[in-house]
């Protein structure tokens, strides 16, 4: 009970905060929830300018970093949305107010064990970056056993970000389960599934360990690559709360002046960009989910830097299969094929139609693959295959809407510098290279022998775990627990159904003691 209270005084809360910038259609879409976005909009609306995904940002940005975050998570959710207010919530600008440089040394000092001094002979305590989550630093470490230094940016997490971050991510949990017991339509879009997504996401992005993790694991990827490197992780310096890196003096890649003066071609740049990305997604399976302008760098020689290892995402083998088919097809304009890939991975039930299926693939394909070439926008396409999906109830599949957004943003890096290249197109060997030997008769071979092997491998647990079952069914030893018995009864009166009005009565009454 304690808990159902505290959620909802933190939902008046945000709900009070999304009335003053007129964003409460987030609320009016759960039917569960339109009482407190009426009480709501009768004490605190304002008319504000603007679109609703602008007003919607910037009531984000006021309820702090966890809402930050989230617009970010919702602007690859064009399903839930739509389009036009995903696009305005990915321009949402996480910053916010630098933290003092006393927290900083504080943070430094308890996390490494060391006084500032004995850590960096020098350390800029104007921050060069804040954001929701942390701020960086520029810093030079101090005189090794051999006397060398190094330039590094010192990552430091914001004080009181975990608390605050695990307050809200109840309520977000809490607001999940609401929407599925009381609005059953909203099953399709796993809402519960995708707050645990989220809250994975943000846990491993506040530990600055698990980044630093995954940077490394990416500079491993591109060890014998050319064209793209991560900056060294120093772990002598790096902690939950604190991470230090090697600093890039790199050309920012929209600085399109910088590059020129340096003698950089922006189409080898952007081919350099696509091959990266593509290797990370088809051939690792292990991508940055962030590459926008701000995070990528380039050397004098032209080597791509990335930055900012936070957000990342992760497709399985088949996945990739599965997804690299499917762009095949739709390049090679076989909507059919495309169409029987989704329902092979899943990802369309068996009991819809293909052919009604392969027509809707061929709609959102032809007025997109039909431009020219220059404009052809994979993720676009992708946008909109899953924007009509509601139709064939295709469950949503959260990695990739990461990816699709991912390509939307490596789309742009691309136009900046080159708007009359298609980075696709450039990319288009190595592409049918991957095919050939991902989606060949020796490669499902092989992976048909790798499932077999996996399976023989299991087969010993499976039947011990069968027979220790039928042990307890013969002995009488296997019993359904109380709680689970009486969830399968039911109760006469859901809980979810009432709640709406419990909210406006708790409303009511604040307003009359107000």
């Amino acid at each position: 009970m304690a808990g159902h209270l505290r959620n909802v005084a933190r939902l008046l809360t945000i709900a009070r905060v999304l009335a003053r910038h007129d964003a409460l259609f987030l609320l009016d879409s759960l039917a569960v929830l339109k009482p407190v976005a009426l009480v709501a909009r009768a004490v605190s609306r304002r008319a504000v300018p603007g679109r609703p995904g602008q007003k919607l940002a910037a009531a984000f940005t006021d309820l702090g970093p966890t809402f930050i975050k989230l617009g970010q998570a919702l602007s690859i959710r064009a399903d839930l949305l739509g389009e036009e207010i995903a696009a305005d919530l990915s321009d949402l600008q996480d910053a916010l107010p630098p933290f003092s440089f006393t927290e900083v040394r504080k943070a430094v000092e308890e996390e490494l064990g060391q006084p500032l001094e004995s850590l960096f002979s020098s350390f800029d305590e104007t921050p060069v970056a804040a954001a929701s989550i942390a701020q960086v630093h520029f810093a030079v470490t101090a005189p090794d056993a051999e006397g060398r230094t190094q330039e590094v940016a010192v990552k430091v997490l914001r004080p009181g970000v975990e608390e605050a971050f695990r307050k809200d991510v109840e309520l977000l949990h809490w607001l999940a389960r609401l929407a599925e017991a009381a609005q059953p339509s909203t099953r399709r879009l796993r809402p519960v599934e995708t707050a645990r997504a989220f809250e994975d996401a943000v846990v491993m992005e506040m530990d600055l360990r698990f980044e630093a993790a995954a940077a490394c694991e990416v500079a491993e990827n591109f060890a014998d690559d050319d064209d793209f490197r991560v900056p060294a992780i120093d772990w002598m310096r790096t902690g939950r709360r604190v991470m230090t890196l090697e600093r890039v003096n790199g050309i920012p890649i929209n600085d399109r002046e910088a590059l020129a003066a340096a003698g950089l071609r922006p189409v080898d740049l952007v081919t350099r960009v696509s091959n990266a990305f593509f290797r990370m997604v088809f051939r690792d399976g292990f991508f940055h989910a962030d590459m926008h302008p701000g995070n990528i760098f380039v050397d004098r020689d032209g080597t791509i830097v990335a930055v900012d290892f936070g957000i990342m995402g992760r497709v399985d083998r088949q996945t990739r299969r599965h997804l690299g088919e499917m762009l095949l097809s739709f390049l090679t304009a076989n909507y059919r094929r495309a169409a029987e890939v989704h329902f092979e991975a899943g990802w369309v039930g068996a009991d819809q139609s293909v052919d009604a299926f392969t027509q809707a693939c061929r709609s959102i394909a032809q007025p997109i693959l039909g431009r020219p070439l220059a404009e052809i926008s994979i993720a676009r396409l992708l946008g909109q295959l899953f924007h009509v999906t509601e139709t064939f109830d295709m469950h949503t599949q959260p990695q990739l809407l990461m990816l699709q957004k991912s390509m939307l943003v490596s789309e742009g890096v691309g136009r900046t510098l080159a708007p009359d290249v298609n980075m696709w197109e450039m990319a288009r060997p190595l592409i049918e290279s991957w095919m050939a030997d991902n989606l060949g008769p020796q490669a499902r071979l092989k992976d048909g022998l790798t499932t077999l092997g996996d399976s023989i491998e299991r087969l010993p647990r499976i039947l011990a775990a069968t027979e220790s079952t039928l042990g307890k069914i013969q002995s009488g030893g296997l019993r359904l627990d109380p709680e689970t018995v009486k969830a399968l009864r039911g109760r006469k009166r859901s809980w979810a159904a009432a709640l709406p009005w419990v909210l406006v009565l708790v409303l009511g009454l604040l307003l009359i003691l107000k």
